[in-house]
Order: structure tokens, then sequence, then C-alpha cells
């Protein structure tokens, strides 16, 4: 079995001096025909497993030079927000049984083996030469990326603001529609999620902490709060910004466009105030 290489990420360098990295490692839509063939109703349910969109959610930021990382290959056919250890027998062949109740588990490791809905993804487990040639192709490229940037900009500001850009299901009763990650305080300096927050407050909408993604691998490998290196995962619901069939722009595209423009202003107004002092 072969296929053609997965895409690397694109990658936009800082251009306006800030502190600030975004990542979006969920929204690829770049996917080979020949990976495409080897899922059960070929690309669609690959593809279902996006982010929707959210790489254009966040493009004016780009546009204004924030540097950024985003994903070309899809999550469905490796998640750069998994560990390479990540793995399970339903996705590669030889993988051993996952740890009861972790992601992998619930067939969302670094090569999920679930669709949407819950069904199975591949037509049989991949050969680990597979795995290990979309590690090479999509995954690695991503995380070299990200901390190439993070040491651009950390050379220049002594330190840096890394925020993982994501989007969840229309959420369940009493959950907010964002939540904020940060590992419980320790991918990132609690100044940090405060500022999050306090933007997501001044723009009318609740949000939450940790809970029900606290984050992943990303914050988790380029977070280190000592070296004044800060990671935080922000989930959207994607009832903020889609239409109702939660495939195109909907009428709260703008507005949630904008809550991430807040939240980044908010982290640079604090970073003048914390993040300078840290570095100093």
């Amino acid at each position: 079995m072969s296929e053609t290489p997965l895409p690397s990420p694109s990658v936009y360098p800082t251009g306006a001096g800030l502190p600030v990295i975004l990542s979006v490692p969920h929204s690829g839509r770049d996917l080979p025909e020949s990976v495409a063939r080897a899922a059960i109703g070929g690309s669609k349910p690959i593809l279902g497993l996006a982010d929707p969109l959210v790489d254009l959610l966040v493009a004016p930021l780009v546009e204004r030079g924030i540097g950024a990382v985003i994903a070309r290959a899809p999550r469905g056919a490796i998640d750069p927000n998994r560990a390479t250890d990540a793995l399970e027998p339903n996705a590669v062949k030889g993988a051993a049984p996952p740890p009861p109740r972790s992601r992998e588990a619930k067939g969302l490791g670094l090569i999920p083996s679930r669709g949407p809905g819950g069904s199975p993804l591949w037509r049989e487990p991949l050969p680990r030469v597979i795995a290990q040639s979309r590690i090479a192709a999509a995954w690695l490229p991503y995380h070299d990326a990200v901390e190439r940037l993070i040491d651009q900009v950390a050379a220049r500001h002594g330190g840096a603001i890394l925020l993982d850009c994501h989007s969840m299901p229309p959420r369940r009763r009493g959950l907010p529609p964002v939540v904020i990650g940060d590992r419980h305080g320790t991918s990132c300096a609690g100044w940090v999620s405060a500022a999050a927050a306090y933007a997501v407050r001044a723009c009318h909408y609740q949000s939450a902490f940790n809970h029900p993604f606290a984050g992943g691998e990303i914050v988790r490998r380029h977070g280190d709060p000592d070296r004044n290196i800060h990671a935080l995962q922000i989930e959207v619901d994607r009832s903020l910004y889609l239409d109702r069939y939660l495939r195109d722009a909907g009428p709260g595209w703008r507005r949630t466009q904008m809550l991430y423009s807040a939240i980044v202003d908010a982290l640079l107004a604090e970073w003048d105030r914390h993040g300078l002092r840290a570095a100093e």
C-alpha cells in the first residue's frame, strides 16, 4: 500500500513585530486522492472531522501580520494535536491497545480510526510505514514550524504567546460557547488565561476553563511558562459562526472574527504589562 504524501502546513511569518502566534491544526482540506481511497466513504468522513473554516476565521489576523501555522492536511488523516505515540490498532496495524478513556481509545488518536458519528474510518488498519510517512510529511513540519516561529518571536520579544485555535460541536446544555484550555495552568501563566477570558466576556460570551477541553499536544509540547513561552487553546462553538447545517459561514461569522481579534488584542495588552516584565 502506498499513498501520495500529505501536504505540509502553510506558514506565515510574523510581520507586525507582535509576540502572538496562531496555530490552526484542524481545518486542513487538502486531501490526496490516494488517502481518500483508503477510507470507508472516501473523502467525506475524513473531512468531516475538521474544525470547519477556522483558518478563514483567523485570516484577518494573519493579514494584520500575526504569525501563523495552518495545517493543510486534514485532521482525519493525521492530527497535529496528538502525540506521535497516540496510536491504536483500529487505525495502525500492530499498535498497542490504548489506555482506557484516552482520546485514542475513543478513536481520536494521532490517526483517527472513527469518522463523524463514530463509524469506522479506514477500510483496514494502516501499515505502520504509512503512519510514519504521514508523520514525516505533515506532523513534524507542523511542529517544526511552530517551534521556529516561537524561537523567532522569543528572540525579539523575550517570549511568545501561542494561540491554538479550534472549534467544537454545538454545546451541550450548560456548556459555555467558548472553552479556554491551559492544561490546568501548566501551559501558560495565569495572566494569559485571564486575559483571554476577559476578552470573551467583553464580547458578551461566556467561557469555561479546561472542561471539556484542557488543551492537547500542541499547547503541551510548546507551552513553557518558565521560559516566558505561553500556549493557550481556544475552542469556539461552531454554531456561533457557521450556518444551520454547520458547513458554511453563517450570520455570526463576522462577530466570531471579532471575538478572535479581541482575544489577541487582550493578550497583546497584557503582554505589555506582564510578558515584557518577565523577559527582563
